[in-house]
């Protein structure tokens, strides 16, 4: 087993995984060729935009970059998949036989997407009318599920689990069905809303505008309801209640659906998980609670707060700082509120962005109402947050 050894090693080379690379690596210019990120991906995607991709107005090769052009300068990448995080040994293993020490361990490796939970999904994933935006192999199949659909039952599902971005299971949905309106076929579907969740929304303020949307666009909502199976060859959607589990059987003619999801495998094995399986840190320094040279960031971890990109955008700085006091001996002085955002579509043109904190309280940027469906808001999404994201976020700049 070869063996190196690094001040810092990342966990991922995602969202949270360069952006904390690159504000070390910036801010200390001493931690240069000693920092390293470890993942074996080729290519890093910015997923908020799949969205648009499969609402058919936006193309999916704008959300890809290869990995390597964002890799920092002075930060090394692995380009390996980590098998074994062993905290009491400060040391990783990777899948290639690699044996990697650190003095600093960043964990920011994402969430697992496990398609293999519903029974009969995998089978017919991208065909038949069963579409999903949490892939980019599967993005095109949503908008050419919604670009053929003529009628029938169009559901969109939510999973009893923690998701990437909590408001995209319907942001989708109000796009489809905005479609069929201007396609003139709405008066021949149903848009239905399967979701797990008890409401439509937990921050009460925009929850409030989310009902009115789904009262205008006549969306037909089944709250917790888990879609367990699919039966491509009867096209029907068999879900269980939440509470009672008792069984529903749905017909469909598309049906998008968002996968279960967890803690990849490799961290829920891990002394640094916690019973969940997400990594245990402290909600407001990101610095594991029994591992003083352990923080994380992002989806990985339990932080109690939405799944998103733009959390992530809050936390890095967070994670970066108190790393750098952690080293220095000095108190950890940076702290997170839970901050986190979601641009919530509601149409082709139209977009509730909601900001919020761990208590959900709104946290917003701008000066008017939030809570209210906005031309400009959609713009920004569309265009504003994708260069902020390339730009700014992936290079530590914000």
């Amino acid at each position: 087993m070869s063996q190196t050894h690094y001040t810092v090693a990342i966990v991922g080379g995602g969202s949270g995984g360069i952006a904390v690379a690159a504000r070390l690596a910036r801010e200390a210019k001493g931690l240069s060729g000693k920092i390293a990120i470890l993942d074996p991906a080729e290519k890093h995607y910015y997923q908020p935009l799949w969205t648009l991709v499969g609402g058919g107005v936006a193309k999916k090769e704008a959300t890809e970059r290869k990995m390597s052009a964002l890799i920092p300068e002075g930060v090394d990448w692995l380009k390996d998949s980590v098998t074994d995080i062993l905290p009491e040994e400060n040391r990783l293993v990777t899948a290639q036989g690699m044996s990697v020490r650190y003095d600093y361990l960043v964990v920011a490796a994402g969430i697992h997407v496990a398609w293999d939970k519903i029974k009969g999904l995998q089978e017919t994933l991208g065909r038949n009318g069963v579409c999903s935006n949490y892939s980019y192999d599967l993005v095109d199949s949503t908008w050419e599920s919604i670009r053929n659909f003529t009628g029938g039952n169009a559901i969109f599902t939510q999973p009893n689990t923690p998701v990437k971005c909590g408001g995209a299971p319907q942001k989708i949905m109000y796009l489809a069905e905005e479609y069929f309106c201007k396609r003139a076929i709405r008066q021949h579907c149903q848009v239905i809303f399967a979701s797990a969740s008890p409401t439509i929304f937990a921050v009460k303020k925009y929850a409030a505008t989310l009902d009115q949307v789904i009262l205008r666009k006549q969306i037909i909502t089944k709250f917790k309801r888990n879609l367990i199976e699919i039966k491509p060859d009867a096209k029907e959607a068999v879900f269980e209640h939440v509470e009672t589990g008792e069984l529903e059987v749905l017909p469909y003619s598309m049906i998008h659906v968002v996968p279960p999801m967890h803690a990849p495998p490799f961290i829920q094995k891990s002394l640094i998980a916690d019973q969940a399986g997400w990594v245990d840190v402290d909600k407001h320094t990101l610095q594991h609670k029994r591992f003083a040279n352990v923080f994380a960031l992002g989806d990985c971890s339990n932080l109690p707060t939405s799944k998103t990109g733009a959390a992530i955008r809050k936390q890095a700085p967070v994670v970066a700082g108190n790393l750098l006091a952690q080293m220095e001996g000095k108190p950890l002085a940076e702290k997170y509120d839970g901050y986190t955002s979601c641009p919530l579509v509601t149409g082709y043109g139209n977009l509730v962005l909601a900001e919020f904190d761990y208590d959900l309280n709104p946290r917003e940027t701008f000066w008017f109402d939030q809570s209210k469906e906005r031309y400009s808001m959609y713009l920004l999404k569309k265009h504003v947050l994708p260069v902020m994201y390339w730009q700014g976020m992936m290079k530590g700049h914000m």
